[in-house]
């Protein structure tokens, strides 16, 4: 790997750091979206029997030992019992704000490093072929003759540059599709569960009015 490395020349080292930059933020968000990930059914039925019985205290208490955006932003809804439906998804929409860059935190870093990889290999084949065209002059203008091994150098640079590039940016891409997949799943569900406690909300309201 090393030797490879060392052939593709100063921009093969950008392509790998660009790979362990990439590994590292695909392990550290699927890491954080797995301890967001909460059984959604179970905890909104929970929150409603809660509610039901007008346990106010123990439904913030319940998500608070829920962890994730979800439980974060129903929390914020029921913080607004006593206040108008109006009232509650501004507080929940409020929470949602902080809740959703969260989710996606340096996932437009792994867009960018799958879209520059390979133009960084572009880039190295570009110099190889430069390097190996250099060579041709230098033996031409000697009157020397070209050998195959003179052109190694710059060969190998264009080709490992070129495969590095699309080797990161395949499986970089494939991993943005996938957490931004995993992102829209969370939000989706934040939304069903900020309808169904505004709905619990308010029907509560009407029913204490009552």
């Amino acid at each position: 790997m090393w030797e490879l490395m060392v052939k593709g020349g100063p921009i093969m080292l950008l392509i790998m750091l660009a790979s362990v930059v990439a590994v590292a933020i695909v392990f550290e968000r699927i890491w954080h979206l797995r301890r967001a990930e909460i059984n959604t059914k179970s905890f909104m039925d929970e929150i409603s029997r809660v509610l039901k019985r007008n346990k106010i205290i123990d439904a913030i208490d319940l998500c608070n030992a829920t962890p994730g955006p979800i439980a974060s932003i129903v929390k914020a809804g029921i913080l607004k019992h006593d206040r108008s439906k109006p009232e509650i998804r501004e507080a929940i929409e409020d929470a949602a704000i902080h809740e959703i860059p969260r989710l996606e935190k340096n996932i437009d870093i792994l867009a960018t490093i799958a879209h520059i990889s390979p133009l960084l290999g572009l880039l190295g084949t570009v110099t190889g072929m430069m390097k190996a065209f250099q060579v041709i002059e230098q033996k031409a203008t000697a009157l020397s003759p070209v050998n195959p091994g003179d052109l190694a150098g710059g060969i190998w640079e264009a080709l490992i540059t070129t495969v590095g590039g699309l080797v990161v940016a395949i499986p970089t891409y494939v991993a943005y599709n996938f957490l931004v997949s995993k992102v829209k799943g969370f939000v989706l569900e934040m939304e069903k569960s900020a309808t169904d406690v505004i709905n619990i909300l308010g029907s509560k309201r009407e029913d204490d009015e009552v």
